[in-house]
């Protein structure tokens, strides 16, 4: 029998262990559950909270004139293809006759 498989049958006898020994837990130890996952959850955020670094007022400054320069980038970009897409269905319609 190659490696692959008998991994895969391995995993498979644990994971069939794992819902037997869930199904025999029973109700009770769903609502531990509950709380036990919630408690683990919040640790982890604190774990995580706790590597958060705050921004030095330098480094707000050049992303703040970043997002502020990449908005009127944008913005120029969108009014410039906006007026000559306007344009150049304005001068279809009056190709067409539809506009007088």
């Amino acid at each position: 029998m190659p490696i692959a498989e008998k991994s895969a049958e391995k995993k498979k006898r644990i994971m069939a262990k794992a819902a037997i020994t869930n199904i025999e837990q029973g109700v009770p130890n769903r609502a531990l559950s509950v709380f036990t996952r919630s408690r683990d959850f919040l640790r982890d955020v604190r774990s995580e909270m706790r590597k958060v670094v705050t921004p030095s007022w330098k480094e707000v400054q050049s992303t703040t004139t970043v997002v502020i320069v990449a908005v009127f980038a944008f913005a120029g970009f969108f009014w410039i293809v906006d007026a000559v897409l306007g344009n150049a269905v304005k001068y279809i319609y009056t190709w067409m006759g539809a506009l007088q």
